[in-house]
């Protein structure tokens, strides 16, 4: 069990500390080997490659600075976030 209950954890880290204490997961044979696998997946998925070039509004690219600013990072990765998410299905429109 947990050594600090003072610390909240939300309905998902609570489901994933249940199943590491109830024995569900299991080490991997070759970890080291499995470590470099995973190094190289998350380099390719994070590798920014490509460049794109759009014109928005002037108002639009304002408020996204804003919320940049407020989020404490470069506007121009909020955008690259934004468009990761929507094209990887983790933020939805209206419509969707």
């Amino acid at each position: 069990m947990m050594k600090n209950e003072n610390i909240k954890l939300d309905k998902e880290e609570k489901a994933l500390l249940e199943s590491v204490e109830s024995g569900e997961w299991k080490s991997v044979k070759n970890l080291k080997k499995e470590k470099q696998v995973a190094k190289k997946i998350a380099g390719d998925t994070l590798k920014k490659d490509a460049r794109i070039n759009i014109r928005v509004p002037q108002i639009d690219l304002n408020r996204i600075k804003r919320i940049a600013a407020h989020e404490g990072l470069p506007y121009q990765t909020l955008i690259s976030s934004v468009l990761h998410k929507y094209a990887t299905g983790h933020l939805k429109n209206d419509r969707d």
